[in-house]
């Protein structure tokens, strides 16, 4: 996926890294964004912070060490817990929590592809150009896939918000489905061959890749 030899030990780790410093930055700025719109729901709960403790899941946190072996798999941070009646502008204000994680995560990748694109990478020690190009795949990766329309992800929350109220009715109730949604689709990639997901997440991926990175 990422286009590294995913055994090298200093890969393993700047992947590692990478998926910590981005699951966290991710949740954070949920948390965060929640709380300038009037949600403190997750600063209660210590979710304003950036102590990856407070948003690493046990399991998820196993799937990403999984993907960094394999190069394969789901992982996931702790959902950040966020209240609709307290949101400021309602649907809209939960697509503007929603869309934060994305956001940051491509603003960590652009923080770390600029110094890439301004020096000479032959003049720099190839361990950082290895730790630095990850932390950028990394984090588009995860911009990318929360970008799916389909909940419990991102993209369902911002399609919701962005909508016609019309609409609210009948997208926002799946949200309770959502983890039965995307298991039913990580299934069906295993039962009838190709990702569904990885369909969906691969084109904004490589396009973003290949505007960051050339």
């Amino acid at each position: 996926m990422f286009g590294f030899d995913t055994l090298e030990p200093l890969t393993l780790i700047a992947i590692l890294f990478a998926f910590v410093v981005g699951i966290t930055v991710h949740e954070f700025s949920h948390a965060w964004s929640a709380l300038l719109l009037g949600d403190n729901t997750a600063e209660q709960q210590g979710r304003v912070t950036l102590n990856p403790l407070s948003h690493l899941d046990p399991i998820g946190s196993i799937g990403v060490l999984v993907i960094a072996v394999f190069g394969f798999g789901i992982g996931w941070g702790r959902p950040v817990p966020v209240n609709p009646s307290r949101v400021r502008w309602r649907q809209r204000g939960l697509a503007i929590t929603a869309i934060a994680g994305p956001v940051s995560n491509l603003v960590i990748a652009t923080a770390f592809v600029i110094p890439l694109r301004i020096v000479d990478t032959a003049t720099v020690d190839p361990n950082i150009i290895t730790i630095a190009t990850t932390m950028v795949l990394v984090n588009i990766l995860l911009a990318s896939f929360n970008l799916i329309p389909v909940p419990p992800l991102d993209g369902h929350k911002i399609l919701v918000g962005i909508l016609p109220n019309f609409w609210y009715q009948y997208l926002a109730p799946l949200e309770r489905y959502g983890i039965g949604i995307l298991l039913v689709l990580i299934m069906s990639s295993f039962l009838f061959g190709g990702s569904i997901l990885r369909a969906m997440y691969e084109p904004p991926f490589q396009a973003l890749s290949s505007l960051m990175l050339g």
